[in-house]
């Protein structure tokens, strides 16, 4: 299994970081956790392709995190460039069918992918659930962030991937992450605001969880600012990485 960050950032524009987004190679797939503007063109820069995406997961509706959604499923409409014929699954909390039902109202059919294109499955939003594909596991829990965020664990080839999404410290996201080989922890900034974690929060996490290696992401720009390795090794004792676009991670590794 191999983890690609596709975007480290936020809502804010940065020439550094671009809005979240993450790829897992696993089990012959392509998992793509969360799709903020831009990851469909960070997609094709690491020679990936939009048309092979398996399995969809949103953590929540916020902007930033599905800001490349309208453009997808616009694309899903053109064989120049989308050339899948099985479907792909979407994976998000309950509710988002009917969010996706608004969308068509200033869209159309724009954004509706071809009949059978789509298989959309919704989680519970208020305890685990999760999904199987052959060779693959998708485990979700509900976290402190707007009402349906989700955190996802991902499972395949031996390896364990967390992702939490956007959230604040909480016994779900820690359980979720428990013995995890990599759990890939958002830090917004270095100073605590609701919703979110402090780098040092996200090591508190880890340590908690008892993971393996902790990947940072999710920063704003104050967080570039600082050293958030040295601030989340103050809690937590393992390997501790940087987020940066671009980065590739082996899982278990």
């Amino acid at each position: 299994m191999e983890l690609i960050i596709l975007g480290s950032g936020t809502g804010v524009p940065s020439r550094r970081r671009g809005a979240p987004g993450y790829a897992v190679l696993a089990a012959g797939r392509l998992v793509v956790l969360d799709l903020g503007a831009g990851t469909l063109r960070a997609l094709t820069h690491f020679g990936l392709d939009f048309s092979r995406i398996d399995l969809l997961a949103l953590t929540h509706l916020h902007p930033d995190h599905v800001g490349d959604l309208v453009p997808f499923f616009f694309a899903t409409h053109y064989s120049l460039g989308y050339t899948r014929q099985e479907p792909f699954l979407l994976a998000a909390a309950r509710g988002f069918r009917e969010f996706f039902e608004r969308l068509k109202v200033p869209f159309g059919r724009w954004v509706e992918p071809p009949p059978g294109l789509m298989d959309l499955r919704e989680l519970n939003p208020e305890g685990p659930d999760g999904l199987e594909l052959p060779g693959l596991r998708l485990k979700s829990a509900p976290v402190r962030h707007l009402p349906g965020s989700l955190a996802y664990r991902l499972e395949a080839e031996g390896g364990s991937l967390v992702y939490s999404g956007d959230t604040e410290a909480c016994d779900s996201l820690a359980e979720l992450a428990h013995g995890a080989d990599v759990l890939l922890c958002e830090c917004a900034k270095p100073y605590l605001i609701p919703g979110h974690m402090t780098p040092a929060q996200a090591g508190g996490l880890a340590a908690r969880a008892k993971v393996r290696r902790l990947i940072l992401t999710h920063f704003y720009p104050p967080c570039d600012e600082v050293d958030v390795v040295a601030l989340a090794a103050q809690e937590f004792g393992g390997e501790i990485i940087r987020g940066e676009d671009g980065l590739r991670v082996s899982i278990p590794g």
